[in-house]
């Protein structure tokens, strides 16, 4: 039975209208125009579909449509206008992945598809969720990992020779030796040697198995891998089971001969690029030599490659090849408690094994940081030695590479309720099942694990971003993000920062509270669909809905800066209204949760980072402060050059035509095969006239943006139904020196619940070849956006805005 079907039974006039509020009627409002450049290039990226030449009031009305169809016939016309009003405003932005695939034909697709949060405790089921485009968090704790890779089967490889992606011409052998790293990086084309050549041809006949010139061992388990994400994740679970029973003394044949050529469009991805075989045979070749076999004659007693580390590595080689049709690559946290005598080796992992794939945090709890106090004034004793040698190694390593963070898992909201202790084991498979993906194989790995976490010191674990809870064994968190600013019902260029009239103020609020009533209905309906994880969801059906463009709405509802925001007195209204909210979040989850049938959501309210939803309409992204006054945003895209001055065939179109338009565009080394385009981009809250009092995130001290995230914790993720606020705190090396840092870290991290610490230097890329942001010179960024060819981007970035940007505004 569905979980709708309680819902569907029910008489019509048993069913309960939306909450009352303010309403953004029925008849199509405006769709907000995205930001230029920036905000148009994240949608042509990733949420509009091109075949349907669409605009943002389009991509409304197939999102509402689609999440609305989820309730079949008991469908209401009405809720769907308001909700279309609301995503085309801009008031309820959902999330990315719900602009991408949200369409009338959401009731057939899968769960994993529309959740941006998971977690999981099997490589597979990582593997698969990443697959959909999910971002997955994982547990490496000693008592939660259970496979030695040591004793997978012997590994075989087979893709047929007459297979369009095998490399058959001197080109084709170019391009696989790059992409299999048996070319030195950027060897050429017309470099390439006829020695080289033969090695690679040497190096494919010892890599994959040719049936017709050889018998296979005796009792080989052939299998041949299905072209669907479904297959690729059923080929490790596979793997996967064979190790943790203990197969070393069998041998198991994968081909990848079905699977679709390179470049070939990928129906569920909106017609993007699929990656081809090889990328998969990549990953398998590199769990065979990495992995497999170092671990099969690891020496007894060798503290290198426990089976902690060889799942962090088995992990780290398939999320590499995660590229989710060319739109996004694999997302991952990775986390470790600080109790594990392998702790210092996980603490060093991405630092010194090249494990990028992965936000890395130690899971520490009030133990660790009483430890780290007391070792510091003079104990001797081993725990509280053990929690200082973690601190130091970790903030030595952090100071240096950025990472890794601490998470502090006794404040996790699973381990506050103890609901995560509740969790039942399942020995029927149940717990990983869904339409299209069923675990069979590993069943028995998935109940060990399940018991093993029942007694966990750490039975939660977050996200990649850090601002989800969620069971080590697997689960989801669909989430959203509103923007109480674009509630506005009147046009914002006519208001005055902070002298709102009362009536235009009081519709103004209530119209941010129907948002947030109409997102949290809309998640809701999300957790109804078919799903990996449907038993988890049936139990705690999760969700986060959260705020982004924060500062903008301080500023033109109340006239307010990140400093008068700090001061509680001052910003009284603003820290009212985020607790009315809050409320209102949870009041409509218990209220559509009994309506629906379902549970009582365990969580409701979050602050994610909203990257994607707040560049579509520059915002300041969720709880974060401007992250400069003027400067180039550095975005991803698929595509490299082809030896020359053009572009590669694969390449993403938007590359060469960014370029034409005269943004600035590099090609990425550490990233083989993406590039990323320079937007130039003057946030929204400096067109609005904040100028001399904007706060960016190098201005404010780490103490005050502490306080901040106290502040948001406290009014909207609340003490009961909430996850946590998502934030990276940038600590400046140049202000701070390492022991600073660190007596800041022991002072501030304890009282919060997550915050991810990277320590900088401006414009320091700390060991990667880029930052996200670059901060420009105001002259310089005027030089750059007159040398741009494109009207849209001029219109909003013109001579009054570069006056703001300089704290001189005309305002």
């Amino acid at each position: 039975m569905s979980l709708m079907d309680g819902y569907l039974s029910r008489a019509p006039e048993a069913r309960q209208a939306p909450s009352p509020g303010a309403s953004f009627g029925t008849a199509p409002l405006p769709a907000r125009a995205l930001d230029p450049g920036m905000g148009l290039a994240v949608a042509r990226r990733t949420v509009f579909r091109p075949a349907d030449g669409e605009d943002f009031g389009r991509v409304a009305e197939r999102v509402a449509a689609g999440n609305m169809a989820l309730l079949g016939d008991a469908a209401d016309p009405v809720e769907q206008a308001r909700l279309r009003n609301a995503i085309a405003t801009g008031a309820l932005i959902t999330s990315g992945r719900h602009l991408q695939h949200g369409d009338r034909d959401q009731p057939g697709r899968n769960m994993e598809v529309f959740t941006n949060c998971s977690t999981a405790n099997a490589s597979f089921t990582l593997f698969y969720l990443l697959l959909n485009g999910s971002g997955v968090g994982r547990a490496y704790d000693d008592e939660l990992v259970v496979v030695d890779w040591g004793r997978a089967p012997r590994l075989l490889l087979r893709l047929d020779s007459t297979h369009a992606d095998w490399p058959r011409t001197r080109a084709d052998l170019h391009r696989f030796g790059a992409e299999f790293g048996l070319l030195p990086w950027g060897t050429r084309l017309d470099a390439f040697s006829e020695a080289q050549e033969a090695e690679i041809r040497a190096w494919i006949a010892r890599e994959f198995t040719d049936e017709a010139t050889g018998e296979l061992p005796p009792g080989t388990i052939r299998h041949e891998i299905a072209d669907s994400r479904e297959g690729w994740g059923k080929a490790v679970e596979l793997l996967e089971s064979l190790a943790f029973e203990g197969a070393a003394d069998r041998t198991l044949l994968l081909d990848f001969s079905a699977i679709r050529p390179r470049g070939a469009p990928i129906g569920g991805m909106q017609g993007r690029p699929a990656s081809g075989p090889l990328s998969l045979v990549r990953a398998f070749v590199n769990l065979r030599h990495q992995v497999i076999e170092p671990a099969r004659h690891r020496a007894p007693g060798d503290e290198a490659l426990q089976p902690w580390e060889q799942a962090l590595l088995v992990d780290h080689h398939l999320s590499v090849e995660v590229q989710v049709g060319g739109a996004r690559r694999a997302a991952r946290m990775a986390t470790k408690s600080w109790r594990d005598p392998g702790i210092l080796r996980f603490i060093r992992a991405k630092s010194e094994g090249g494990l990028w794939t992965a936000n890395n945090s130690v899971m520490v709890d009030a133990e660790f940081w009483q430890g780290v106090r007391a070792a510091r004034a003079g104990s001797a004793e081993p725990p509280h030695r053990h929690a200082l040698a973690v601190f130091e190694e970790a903030t030595r390593c952090a100071y240096i590479n950025g990472e890794p963070g601490f998470i502090n898992g006794d404040k996790l909201e699973d381990a506050r309720t103890g609901d995560a202790w509740r969790k039942p084991v399942h020995e029927d498979g149940r717990d990983i099942r869904s339409a299209r993906y069923r675990a069979d194989l590993a069943v028995p790995l998935l109940t060990e694990l399940a018991r093993r976490a029942q007694t966990a010191r750490f039975p939660v674990t977050t996200n990649p971003c850090g601002e989800i809870t969620l069971h080590v064994t697997g689960g989801y968190c669909v989430i959203a993000d509103f923007a109480p600013l674009f509630a506005c019902p009147a046009d914002l260029a006519t208001v005055t920062p902070g002298l709102v009239p009362d009536d235009l103020a009081a519709e103004w609020d209530a119209r941010v509270e129907d948002s947030v009533r109409l997102g949290v209905r809309f998640l809701m309906r999300a957790n109804t669909m078919d799903a990996l994880y449907a038993e988890e969801v049936r139990r705690t059906n999760r969700m986060g809905i959260g705020p982004t463009g924060l500062h903008e709405w301080a500023w033109m509802r109340w006239g307010l800066g990140f400093d008068d925001l700090l001061d509680e007195a001052r910003s009284a209204p603003f820290w009212a209204m985020l607790d009315r909210l809050s409320a209102a979040a949870k009041e409509e989850g218990a209220a559509y949760a009994e309506e629906l049938g379902l549970e009582t959501p365990v969580t409701v309210t979050t602050v994610k980072p909203a990257g994607t939803t707040s560049k579509l309409f520059g915002l300041t992204e969720g709880a974060h402060l401007p992250a400069r006054r003027q400067y180039l945003r550095w975005v991803q895209f698929k595509g490299t050059r082809d030896g020359t001055e053009g572009w590669a065939t694969d390449s993403d179109p938007l590359l060469p035509d960014y370029e034409a338009r005269g943004y600035p565009v590099r090609v990425l080394q550490s990233f083989p095969g993406m590039s990323v385009v320079g937007f130039p981009t003057l946030p929204l809250i400096q067109r609005l006239g904040i100028g001399e009092r904007l706060v960016t995130a190098p201005d404010a001290s780490p103490e005050d943006q502490y306080r901040w995230l106290a502040l948001l914790e406290r009014h909207w993720i609340g003490a009961e139904r909430g996850n946590q606020v998502s934030y990276t705190l940038k600590v400046y090396t140049d202000r701070h020196d390492l022991e600073a840092f660190r007596t800041m870290l022991l002072e501030h991290q304890p009282r919060i619940r997550c915050c991810a610490i990277l320590p900088s230097r401006p414009d320091q890329a700390l060991g990667y070849e880029y930052l996200p942001e670059e901060e420009v010179p105001l002259e310089r960024f005027a030089v750059l956006v007159e040398g741009i060819r494109d009207p849209a981007l001029h219109e909003a970035i013109e001579l009054a805005h570069l006056q703001c940007a300089s704290g001189v505004c005309p305002i």
